[in-house]
């Protein structure tokens, strides 16, 4: 009976350390996950920012599509790759200048 006790605590405690790598692991790929990205600048979609932008004190409340001063995180080394973004928000362009650059 006793090697029986003992057998079932060994065998508990190795599927508490095994359970603790994997949460380990896990918490690892999640923090990597979260350094590969960067912020991408005038890509957002409407109501899709990742966080406060001028106008607005929260994320998913930019209700302007490819506003230069919205950021959206994407993975590392991309931003570069999208049409209109940048690393850095844009300064607000006037009508003039907009019609100007047309």
């Amino acid at each position: 009976m006793q090697a029986q006790t003992i057998l079932s605590s060994a065998l508990l405690s190795l599927l508490a350390a095994g359970a603790l790598g994997a949460a380990t692991t896990a918490h690892a790929a999640d923090k990597m996950a979260a350094s590969a990205t960067q912020k991408c600048y005038g890509v957002n979609a409407a109501m899709k920012n990742d966080c406060q932008s001028p106008g607005h004190s929260c994320a998913g409340q930019d209700s302007k599509a490819r506003d230069p001063q919205a950021f959206v995180a994407v993975p590392a080394g991309l931003c570069a790759k999208l049409d209109g973004g940048s690393l850095q928000p844009h300064a607000a362009m006037s009508h003039d200048a907009m019609m100007k650059k047309s």
